[in-house]
């Protein structure tokens, strides 16, 4: 594994995350009313953040980064813990789920309890969002070689707060196929659907199949259902030809712009390292230092 992929995965998540905030919930049409077609980092728009600006996307994904490097291991009970004091700092966004299970956390559920619950207690429709795909990348770097351990912590991770087994698969799947890329394999998404196999949710396997046989469903939704978010973050991914188009085409669809963004960027990244990304975009994101140096902490682990 190369350092360059590994920081890749890191920076890319924010690059996506970050060109995607500020038109997040807008539609297709109402992007290339007021940006033409979005290719670089603007300021306002949605949450009224200066240019660059990350979401809680990236900054889930750091808490799970710097629990990982500070423990050497990973520690679910720490990293809810550090979701707890990231919500207590009053972050301008926050998915639902997200903000129900941490709510529960703080009033003493155990980590393996808090999401559990908001899922049981979630009608069908709003109960797998995409909020711990968003932010599971950094978990594939320090297990990139060791599949098994890969999926049990990809689905804990999720757990914490979105219990639901296609968010949980949704993340095991994702991590499997960027371990995969990391490996230079021929066919990451096929590898990481054989593995997971029947164990996985038959809707988030039959959404994702078609894409290994490089076939594009006839509508890539852009809702933030957790289905949706990977399928349409996985085909812009894994069919484009440099970090930049796969990042910019997914931004550019609409809808959950800074979260679809965000897993495309993971996912780009990987594939063409960080140095595939365009440097303006780094420059304007001020965590890109931190994330470049937890990013080679994790692959020392691995």
């Amino acid at each position: 594994m190369s350092s360059d992929r590994a920081r890749g995965i890191l920076l890319g998540l924010a690059c996506g995350d970050a060109l995607g905030r500020p038109v997040e919930f807008a539609s297709a049409s109402e992007i290339s009313a007021e940006h033409g077609r979005l290719d670089e980092m603007v300021g306002h728009g949605t949450w009224n953040q200066p240019a660059g600006t990350i979401t809680d996307d990236t900054e889930q994904a750091l808490c799970i980064a710097r629990s990982l490097v500070e423990h050497q291991a990973f520690d679910p009970a720490d990293i809810a813990d550090r979701f707890v004091a990231w919500y207590d700092s009053g972050p301008f966004d926050i998915g639902g789920m997200t903000r129900r299970a941490l709510s529960r956390l703080k009033r003493g559920d155990e980590w393996d309890e808090a999401g559990q619950q908001v899922w049981e207690n979630s009608p069908e429709g709003q109960n797998a969002g995409n909020g711990s795909v968003m932010r599971c990348p950094p978990l594939a770097i320090p297990y990139a070689t060791d599949w098994d351990r890969l999926v049990e912590v990809s689905r804990q991770s999720s757990q914490i707060t979105h219990a639901d087994p296609r968010c949980t698969y949704g993340c095991a799947i994702l991590n499997l196929t960027l371990a995969g890329i990391l490996d230079d394999a021929n066919a990451p998404l096929q590898d990481a659907l054989d593995y997971v196999d029947a164990s996985a949710p038959n809707e988030l396997t039959a959404a994702l199949s078609p894409l290994t046989r490089a076939t594009s469903p006839g509508t890539l939704e852009t809702s933030g259902y957790v289905v949706h978010s990977i399928q349409t973050a996985l085909h812009d991914g894994l069919a484009s030809k440099s970090a930049e188009e796969a990042i910019v085409t997914a931004v550019n669809r609409g809808g959950d712009t800074d979260t679809i963004g965000a897993i495309t960027g993971a996912i780009a990244g990987a594939r063409f390292g960080a140095s595939g990304l365009p440097r303006q975009w780094l420059s304007m994101i001020d965590e890109t230092d931190e994330l470049e140096s937890l990013a080679d902490s994790l692959l020392k682990m691995a």
